[in-house]
């Protein structure tokens, strides 16, 4: 897609203006926080690309949606429109709508996982791995090497690596793997894709071995997309069909809809099996609510049933990675360290190449971050050592091959030129890399650390 042909999609009803701070209002943020961008105030943020989980902007049919919302306890409109909104799209027969994805993947591993298990997926993500192993799991990483290599070009970093399947069924026989984990566009790989050859393949295999296939389609309608351009065969196919054809190859799935789907708040399980969903409804209506709302009020499962139906549109789509995809080739022209190819929801930056001079137990990706928003308000997040958290049997630091600083681009709130800032920004930091400090805990939470813990700058 050339900047010649790429353009949004939409035009701006509605503003949000923000507070322009300075270099020492932000120092003073950052300390406070604990170099911790989760503990920023959003007040004290200029640019936002800490996530884009429910940050994105709702179109003006969301909203009228949400003024039709149908806030019933039992049986809402809202549930069955969401319902057969999913089975139309998505093909799942079966919906539990839950208050987002992480609501969903604590049914899931309850549901299926016992005591002992292993859950092979492609590259772990930090609340699915909770939950698995909370449950009693151990997860298995099972996706290409190429994956772990920020510098590789393989078109589809996200694909399973069947020799690595094969290995743990010898290992520890198939009726321990309750279900392999799939997700498409792999965040914590670099917002990569898997391909539908790959899929179909690991239908198989699947089938074969007699274990269920879960999709976590988080960010499924970016994967069509990299599909529709990428693989071969596709090119003529709608980015609605590929989704359909993705999610028709899988058992069930877990769904954040703040991401695809745009939506601030809101998720859902949805399987094929009815007897999955007896059990699944038996768990929700503890942890969420009444299957026939989980954890949604009813104005927002009509909203998300609304953003289902937009999520798949070839122009909003391809717009959505496009102004990714503008992100990522600035950045690469600058000479800033990325991961390859550019992803579909965000731009990693390589902190071991851009602050070779803090070791990884020293967080540099961590430290990056926090560099990056007292220089220009600019807020991202780590993901490396700090998200990979601890082995659950030995306490020692998880070390990710990947140490990457996250810039997250949420669906339809920014413009090229907030982009062209960031850009900026980044060179900026980059030309003084080697000023930045590496970081220590002064507060580390047991589980999720990223989220809240805390940190002091180290005098080297």
């Amino acid at each position: 897609m050339t900047a010649r042909n790429w353009a949004e999609p939409y035009k701006i009803k509605m503003v949000e203006l923000i507070k322009m701070t300075s270099h020492d209002d932000r120092r003073k943020a950052i300390i406070e926080a604990g170099y911790n961008t989760f503990l920023l105030r959003s007040e004290d943020v200029y640019i936002d690309l800490l996530t884009d989980s429910g940050t994105g902007a709702m179109s003006d049919r969301q909203w009228a949606g949400i003024m039709m919302g149908d806030e019933a306890y039992a049986g809402s409109d809202n549930y069955y429109h969401l319902r057969d909104t999913v089975e139309e799209y998505y093909s799942y027969k079966f919906t539990i709508p839950c208050h987002q994805g992480r609501g969903a993947e604590n049914i899931l591993s309850q549901a299926l996982i016992s005591p002992g298990d292993y859950v092979p997926g492609n590259m772990y993500f930090t609340t699915t791995r909770l939950h698995q192993e909370l449950a009693g799991a151990t997860f298995v990483d099972v996706i290409i090497d190429e994956a772990h290599d920020p510098d590789s070009e393989h078109p589809f970093k996200g694909n399973v690596d069947f020799d690595k399947l094969d290995a743990l069924v010898d290992e520890v026989g198939a009726e321990k793997i309750p279900y392999v984990c799939m997700a498409t566009c792999v965040n914590m790989a670099g917002g990569q894709p898997i391909s539908l050859g790959n899929l179909k393949q690991l239908r198989d295999w699947c089938d074969e071995n007699d274990i269920m296939l879960v999709h976590d389609m988080t960010r499924v309608a970016e994967n069509a997309h990299f599909i529709q351009q990428r693989e071969q065969g596709y090119r003529d196919k709608t980015v609605r069909e590929i989704v359909y054809e993705i999610c028709a190859l899988t058992d069930a799935a877990t769904m954040s809809a703040k991401k695809d789907a745009m939506v601030n708040i809101g998720g859902f399980l949805a399987m094929n099996d009815a007897k999955f969903y007896e059990k699944a409804c038996g768990l929700v209506v503890v942890y969420e609510g009444l299957h026939t709302y989980g954890g949604m009020a009813g104005r927002d499962m009509e909203a998300l049933a609304i953003g289902i139906t937009e999520s798949v549109q070839d122009d909003h789509i391809h717009a959505r990675v496009g102004q990714v995809q503008y992100l990522g080739r600035r950045l690469r022209e600058a000479g800033v360290p990325i991961v390859n190819p550019i992803g579909g929801h965000a731009v990693f930056l390589n902190a071991t190449k851009m602050l070779p001079h803090i070791p990884q137990e020293h967080f540099p990706a961590q430290a990056l971050a926090a560099a990056l928003y007292v220089d220009s308000g600019v807020r991202s997040m780590e993901r490396g050592i700090v998200s990979a958290g601890r082995d659950k049997e030995t306490g020692e630091n998880h070390k990710p091959k990947l140490e990457l600083v996250r810039l997250t681009i949420p669906r339809r709130v920014y413009t090229q030129a907030h982009m062209d800032v960031t850009v900026g920004a980044v060179q900026e930091i980059m030309e003084r890399g080697d000023e930045i400090k590496g970081l220590r805990f002064t507060y580390e939470p047991e589980v999720l650390r990223f989220f809240q813990a805390r940190f002091e700058q180290i005098d080297h």
